[in-house]
């Protein structure tokens, strides 16, 4: 499938996941939004969930590639500052909480967000090899405990507290945990 049909699949996709909830997300929406027949997409993807799936990791709408600031901190900084545009910001916002709030419910979704996180992550280790080589992070670090703590905050503050994000909030968590909270 060409790229450009296969983004346009994916975005009608994740707006209709955005405005209808995971429960009103159909192929045959997706094949009118899209412009293209739905015997094409069950070609490609065999279920919703499937094709759910591949427009989480693939939809030009979620993707943000890892940062390189030189440092271990300003990367993660960016890190943070990306998931927070990824969840206070519509139609990403829509769509991060629409998906994972669905795959609760349904375990054919949650495989699908489970590929997303992993997909996520392999992307973002190259931060932590980075800074590895560089020598700022110890060699017994555990590099997907602090993406989770990092993006943790953002999803609890933002989605569940719905709390603003100040400005300075990546810096201030990022610091949190690379520097802990105790009085020194």
């Amino acid at each position: 499938m060409a790229p450009r049909k296969e983004q346009q699949i994916f975005q009608a996709t994740l707006e209709l996941l955005a405005a209808k909830g995971y429960e009103g997300l159909t192929v045959e929406g997706v094949a009118e939004r899209s412009g293209v027949n739905k015997t094409t997409i069950y070609r490609w993807w065999p279920s919703k969930a499937a094709l759910l799936a591949a427009a989480l990791v693939e939809a030009d709408l979620l993707t943000m590639e890892p940062p390189d600031t030189g440092g271990l901190r300003g990367d993660l900084e960016a890190l943070v500052e990306g998931v927070a545009a990824l969840l206070t910001r519509p139609p990403a916002s829509d769509v991060a909480v629409a998906a994972l709030g669905a795959a609760v419910h349904h375990p054919e979704l949650a495989e699908a967000t489970r590929g997303f996180f992993a997909d996520r992550f392999a992307r973002e280790a190259a931060v932590f090899e980075r800074a590895r080589r560089r020598g700022e992070l110890s060699a017994e670090a555990d590099p997907m405990l602090i993406v989770d703590l990092l993006a943790g905050a953002v999803w609890l503050r933002a989605v569940f507290r719905a709390l603003p994000l100040d400005d300075d909030f990546a810096a201030r968590a990022v610091s949190a945990v690379l520097d802990g909270s105790l009085a020194r």
